[in-house]
Order: structure tokens, then sequence, then C-alpha cells
């Protein structure tokens, strides 16, 4: 994996994983867990779960943040057990990005600050599209707002914007569009997709409830 920034990655895959807190459990009944699941790039997929069903839980195996599984994540031939610290910081760079149910946005920074802040390290971006996307997503008036004095769901929109400003072989979009409005949500999705078919990726979508309204290939009920 260490050669991983001249390589893509093809597929994720998770085989008979389950998470230690559930090990005692015997009323299990989930699509992904203790399951054979495959992401693959180019293909859309949805993951819808309910509450205390573990879906932080699986971006954070999927982002290498926690291992307190049994089972195996994959990415292609390698375990991710096995990926050191460094590794997965090319990794985060390079060929997954994370919208974060959180956001994990910079408060004391402007909305264009903290999407820049990214686009410096990667230069993927020319600043003019990054300010088409901030008009196109209702908040062009919002380019120098503080973003601790903006509403979650303009938060939601600069975080996505921050994760679309690197290359990447998958995104996980972990509850993208849950303080948008129906119009925004579908704003937010075109340019997503557009960027995903642009790179070739795959996309991995994961809601409690409202979701973004795309043509599946595959839902997963956690």
């Amino acid at each position: 994996m260490s050669k991983h920034k001249n390589t893509y990655m093809q597929t994720i895959t998770l085989t008979n994983v389950l998470p230690h807190v559930f090990a005692a459990r015997t009323d299990l009944k989930s699509e992904v867990w203790q399951q054979d699941v495959k992401f693959e790039k180019n293909k859309l997929y949805l993951v819808e779960a309910m509450s205390g069903t573990g879906k932080s839980t699986l971006c954070s195996y999927i982002l290498g943040y926690r291992h307190d599984y049994t089972g195996k994540v994959m990415f292609d031939a390698t375990d991710t057990k096995s990926i050191s610290v460094s590794e997965w910081v090319n990794i985060r760079q390079r060929s997954i990005s994370h919208l974060f149910q959180e956001l994990r946005l910079f408060p004391e920074l402007t909305a264009l600050e903290n999407v820049m802040i990214k686009n410096n390290l990667t230069n993927f971006k020319p600043v003019d599209e990054i300010k088409d996307w901030f008009e196109r997503l209702g908040i062009g008036d919002k380019l120098n707002a503080k973003v601790g004095r903006m509403s979650f769901g303009q938060q939601q929109r600069v975080a996505m914007m921050r994760a679309l400003v690197q290359p990447f072989d998958f995104i996980l979009a972990d509850e993208p569009i849950s303080h948008l409005d129906d119009t925004n949500s579908a704003i937010m999705a075109d340019i997503m997709m557009t960027e995903a078919k642009r790179q070739g990726a795959g996309v991995i979508v994961t809601s409690i409830g409202k979701h973004m309204e795309l043509d599946y290939d595959k839902v997963y009920k956690l």
C-alpha cells in the first residue's frame, strides 16, 4: 500500500465485519454487519441506518479511525488493519474523501477559507470553480462569513465543497443533507455526482431518514 499515491483503489470490501459492541447481540438483522459487502468505483451506494445501528462506526472503520471489530475491511487486496499511519494520511488525501456528519469545520475561519485550506494543500480546483459552487448552493454572499455564524445547513454545504477539492476513488458522505431543503439537496447531489463521475469514483451515502434522491446501484439496510 506504500505506493498508493500512484495507484487507484478499485474496491472497498467488508467481510463478516462486526463491531465488538455488537458481539453479544442475537437480534442483529443487518445487510452490512456479518455480511459480505463490496463497494466498487463508478457505482453509487446508499447505507440506510436507524439510530444505534452503527452508521458512524461504519464510517470510522472504512476511514481507519477505529479497528474495534472482527472480520476484515479490505482496500482491494489489502487488509486495512495492516496500513500504517503515514499510509492512512496518503489514502485520506488521495483515495477516500469524507463528509463528516459533524462537519469538522473551523468556526473562526470564513466559509471560503475552510474550503481553501484544503484546496491549497491539493491544488485541485481553480478558485473560480469553488466560488461558482458557492453561488449554485445559494451561499455566494457567505464567502467571507465566519463559519461559526452560519446555520448548520449552510455549514453542510461548505463541508461538502471542502470534501470535493481533492482526488478520490471513493467519497463517503455521512448524512450530507440532514439540514437542507429539497432544492439545495438536489443541487448538492448534482455537484457531488458530477465530480464523482469526473473522477470515476464510487459514492457511499449514509442516511437516517432523509437521503439524497439519486439512482442508487445498491441500497444496504444497516
